[in-house]
């Protein structure tokens, strides 16, 4: 069957003529990369997240900087879920450091306290240097037990916030999630990629509490040049001098998505009650219906990804099938994520099996991420809503 009704595809961008006039007024300003804009989005940022930031131009560059700044080396083992983009596991790789997965807790997509004591358990000791968290989604993981399992083994912690802002972490002061382990002297790290819950086409940004890494990563994101570019071009005083002092990243961020950052930070909490409403809106429809779960959710959920469980035992077809019969009908999917340990750099490099991290691999097989962002109308959420229960109507094990 041809299907004729306009796509809808799995994310689009909400932008319009603030982001447009922003934009405009960096280009006449003759100042393109890095300065004002970058140094009040910085600020702007962390006194929404209470913690001091730094802007970068991808959240695996900050990610990469909050590792290097916590004198992760050769030799060091770093701690990630399987479960998640990677970017995460990547960075750890990029310092000669060696990823360690851990598998995420039953029913979530977030890794697992108990199975991560249970993995330092079994390292040699002292090689575990760093615990990389994610928070999955939108939703906040276990930063409590996670931080006082990392003061346990002596772990630095670097939170993968690029799904997360604006989650404040419950319970207790509300603290953002991301800005958690910044504050307790480490470091989070947000993402701005078009597909984000705010964007800047490309770009990230580092929170972290502690003056020392924040002194380290800004020298480290500009070639490990002890002056900014911003600095040199526009002090008086000796403006061509500079020294290397590290052999440093080009990491920084130009001033045109930093003035892109800045308006969709001013919206970000207009955007949140959108996404809330689209998934309250799929919440309701789902719940309950036997072929399918609704992903977890909770107080301070940005609701960044929607990733639907299909249950195969009521349904006839896989979930690939499934995929493909909603492209079918113009309905754009995605799947979060493909589990790292499957994957064949990561399989050769520690020999591992699909089947050494049976939660990873049991929701991967089962979930499809659906269309959620600002924007959709009610129209659109309702299709989607109707195409899949249809597909699981039409496919049930009867």
């Amino acid at each position: 069957m041809v299907n004729r009704a306009e796509p809808i595809p799995f994310s689009r961008p909400f932008t319009g003529n603030e982001e447009e006039e922003a934009v405009i007024r960096v280009l006449r300003s003759g100042w393109l990369t890095t300065g004002k804009e970058t140094l009040a989005f910085e600020s702007e940022f962390g006194a929404f997240v209470k913690t001091p930031c730094l802007a970068v131009n991808s959240a695996t560059s900050g990610l990469h900087l909050a590792l290097e700044a916590c004198g992760i080396g050769p030799g060091d083992l770093v701690l990630v879920p399987s479960y998640t983009f990677t970017s995460t596991a990547e960075v750890a790789r990029y310092l000669g450091a060696e990823a360690v997965f851990v598998d995420v807790a039953p029913g979530t997509f977030h890794l697992d306290p108990v199975k991560l004591e249970a993995t330092l358990e079994k390292l040699p000791p002292g090689k575990a240097k760093a615990v990389i968290p994610v928070h999955y989604g939108g939703l906040p993981c276990y930063m409590e037990a996670v931080l006082s399992i990392a003061e346990k083994y002596r772990l630095k912690v670097i939170e993968d916030a690029a799904h997360s802002f604006p989650s404040p972490l419950p319970p207790g002061p509300r603290v953002p999630a991301g800005s958690f382990a910044g504050a307790a002297g480490d470091a989070g790290v947000f993402s701005f990629y078009a597909t984000k819950t705010i964007t800047t086409g490309e770009g990230g940004m580092i929170a972290s509490g502690n003056p020392d890494m924040i002194k380290r990563m800004s020298v480290m994101r500009s070639h490990g040049i002890d002056r900014s570019v911003w600095n040199r071009y526009t002090d008086t005083k000796a403006s061509w001098y500079y020294e290397v002092t590290a052999p440093g990243f080009k990491y920084n961020i130009p001033d045109i998505l930093s003035a892109i950052g800045r308006v969709q930070l001013s919206r970000v909490m207009r955007f949140l009650a959108m996404r809330q409403d689209i998934a309250s809106m799929y919440d309701r429809a789902f719940t309950g219906d036997e072929h399918f779960t609704i992903p977890p959710s909770g107080p301070g959920d940005a609701r960044h990804l929607y990733p639907l469980r299909l249950n195969p035992e009521r349904l006839s077809i896989t979930r690939n099938e499934f995929i493909e019969k909603l492209q079918e009908q113009g309905i754009g999917v995605s799947v979060h994520f493909i589990p790292l340990h499957t994957m064949p750099y990561y399989k050769k490099r520690y020999k591992l099996k699909d089947e050494d991290f049976p939660e990873s691999l049991s929701s991967f097989r089962r979930v499809i991420s659906l269309p959620i962002w600002p924007g959709m109308t009610d129209a659109q959420v309702e299709r989607v809503i109707t195409v899949v229960k249809e597909l699981g109507f039409a496919y049930t094990i009867l």
